[in-house]
């Protein structure tokens, strides 16, 4: 996203937070449509070993806690579970979020190297098919529904290629309400043939274990509450100056064929 923000590349896509993180810094970005987010297929699971103690908010505190990054959607799902839960803003310091690669997730939670591994897609449905792990919360849990990530063009480029903007997003729109309507093997399957055709020295083996793309708004769709979230966690954690970023200037649905409620040709 950031290099389409500085016009090395046409378009970007990201965490919503980060977008709202972009803009506040200045960057001519606006999305035009979601696409990724969490449904009760595609979501990122906070999990502990089963004979953890962890069951509850205050359990955590002086826990070790391994996620992708630091700053984005997983840090923010877990101080918004912290809050919610009664923790005070000092106590929720005490709890250690540690940078983990999802591939290595499972094993430095297994090997206790952490406390509570944060788990989605592939990496999710391995380590609950091989045993011995719980779920103590979800982003899905939290915050049910939500798009959760966009993508973005420069405001110079959707000002001077509107239709090429407009072509993109119908496209991407389309794609994902079909993959909403299609039986799932069907739609891995066509995944499958495209990274053959492309011929790229490519796996296909994970594509066997995509469920769903967790946008919630029909064709991407997209809305406030999807940037309000984050806007707000990161005013909190002071971030972002309050009241800076006005969440209705972050996105257009002006291109989204479904933004009317239906299909335009």
């Amino acid at each position: 996203m950031q290099s389409a923000a500085t016009g090395q590349t046409d378009f970007g896509g990201a965490f919503n937070g980060a977008v709202v993180k972009l803009r506040s810094a200045g960057a001519p970005v606006t999305s035009v449509i979601g696409y990724y987010g969490i449904d009760k297929d595609a979501y990122s699971g906070f999990f502990v070993p089963e004979e953890s103690p962890v069951k509850g908010p205050r359990d955590l505190l002086g826990k070790k806690v391994g996620m992708n990054t630091l700053g984005a959607h997983h840090e923010a799902v877990l101080d918004i579970y912290l809050q919610r839960g009664g923790v005070s803003q000092a106590d929720v310091k005490k709890v250690e979020p540690l940078v983990v690669p999802p591939v290595n997730t499972e094993q430095t939670l297994r090997q206790k190297q952490i406390d509570v591994g944060v788990l989605g897609g592939i990496f999710r449905d391995k380590a609950l098919a091989a045993g011995g792990l719980r779920k103590v919360f979800s982003d899905h849990d939290l915050l049910g529904a939500l798009t959760a990530g966009t993508y973005v063009f420069r405001d110079d480029f959707i000002k001077r290629h509107p239709e090429t903007v407009k072509a993109f997003t119908a496209a991407i729109a389309k794609a994902i309400e079909w993959s909403r309507t299609t039986p799932r093997r069907q739609v891995i399957d066509r995944f499958v043939a495209i990274v053959q055709k492309r011929k790229r020295n490519e796996s296909p083996e994970a594509l066997k274990y995509w469920k769903s793309w967790g946008v919630a708004g029909k064709g991407g769709v997209i809305t406030d509450k999807e940037f309000s979230v984050w806007a707000t966690w990161l005013e909190q954690q002071g971030q972002i100056p309050k009241g800076e970023v006005k969440v209705p200037d972050l996105y257009t649905n002006e291109f989204n064929p479904y933004a009317d409620g239906g299909a335009r040709a």
